[in-house]
């Protein structure tokens, strides 16, 4: 996708670099004969690394191990790097960032979050002048594919998963989508708040426990289900970030992203919310991003785009979600659950049940009050 939106938008890449641009190498192990540019297919990485022509090299292989080795030796070599690979940013962020500044050239890596939505510069740069309070927002397509099928169509967890599968949406182990929401969640929360937030840092439960019950009840209640990954800063100096499903207000805007796209709401001190909304995978939305990087690499060459966050030791940084404040929608099935109101008031206060259609006298679905969500795990 990078190759192919690059070549057909050369020209008018070229003018807005001031020179003439190329792809000069394609990197690959296996063999492309029937490609339109297998004159430029490769298989030795040290061509690139040693041709001083190449100014930027756009890594899309994916994962820690060859993409890591690759990339810290091309950043070495003074060489900018573009990457649409999240798991390398939210593992090295903090490490390649400081190489690349240490030898004058770029690490960017705009299409790691949100495919072609363009939000890592918007954060570095149009936002800058604000404190930014929180980030939210539907960062895993798949899992929100899912979750509208269950929404809109009534359909079952297995049964969305198997469809967003078919249709080659789904990883095959669902709890990928989950780590996929995550490692997004670390690179933005790692750009706000100038630390490294690390995935292992994060607390994340995913949606394949969620039943049409739960939907039900949800939209009752005037909620739909959507997993939202979040991080905000605490007053303490310290930040909260979770990935978990949530119940979204109808009202609010993330409310209505459905299907595979993708959206990221950011609360400012100063411009107060603002929403990037797009897909958020895909061959030609991540290279759209990718190109833009690379493009931004090549404007700036030999001088450092101000993108940074430092490396963080300190395992505290991001707050036990244990000790949040949280409201929680809790479903109980108990025999003569009717019975348990007086002692679940006693415990929580004042909250709100909430009803479905065929709702079972053993059952019994509530939200509870605003309480630390350790609080609320003793009283179930």
């Amino acid at each position: 996708g990078t190759v192919e939106l690059f070549m057909k938008n050369r020209e008018s890449i070229s003018k807005k670099v001031g020179k003439e641009c190329d792809i000069k190498y394609i990197l690959d192990l296996r063999d492309f004969p029937d490609s339109p540019f297998a004159d430029k297919m490769i298989k030795d990485f040290n061509i690139i690394l040693n041709d001083a022509e190449v100014e930027v090299v756009a890594e899309v292989v994916g994962g820690t191990t060859f993409a890591y080795d690759y990339t810290k030796k091309l950043l070495e070599h003074g060489k900018s790097v573009v990457t649409s690979n999240k798991a390398l940013v939210a593992e090295k962020g903090a490490e390649l960032l400081k190489i690349a500044r240490e030898h004058n050239c770029n690490y960017l890596f705009e299409a790691s979050v949100g495919g072609g939505i363009p939000i890592i510069r918007p954060l570095n740069k149009c936002l800058a002048g604000n404190e930014i309070l929180q980030i939210s927002g539907i960062l895993n397509g798949t899992t929100n594919f899912i979750l509208t099928k269950m929404i809109k169509e009534q359909m079952s967890f297995d049964d969305a998963l198997k469809m967003a599968q078919k249709l080659g949406y789904a990883e095959a182990d669902p709890t990928a989508d989950v780590e996929d929401a995550c490692r997004k969640i670390c690179i933005l929360g790692s750009l706000a708040y100038g630390k490294h937030i690390y995935p292992e840092m994060v607390h994340c439960s995913g949606i394949t426990k969620i039943t049409l019950d739960d939907v039900e009840y949800a939209a009752n209640a005037g909620y739909v289900i959507k997993l939202i990954g979040s991080v905000k800063k605490l007053d303490d100096g310290r930040v909260s970030a979770i990935v978990c499903p949530r119940l979204v207000p109808k009202s609010n805007l993330l409310a209505s992203v459905d299907d595979v796209y993708n959206a990221i709401s950011v609360t400012c001190d100063g411009v107060g919310d603002v929403m990037f909304y797009g897909q958020g995978a895909g061959k030609l939305p991540t290279a759209s991003a990718v190109v833009g990087d690379i493009i931004d690499c090549l404007k700036h060459h030999h001088r450092v785009l101000a993108l940074t966050w430092e490396d963080c030791d300190d395992k505290n940084f991001v707050a036990p979600y244990k000790d949040m404040d949280v409201s929680m929608y809790v479903r109980i099935k108990a025999e003569n659950a009717e019975a348990l109101k007086s002692s679940i008031s006693e415990m929580f206060g004042k909250l709100m049940y909430i009803e479905r259609s065929g709702r079972t006298e053993n059952e019994l679905a509530f939200i509870t009050p605003n309480m630390k969500e350790a609080d609320i795990d003793a009283n179930l």
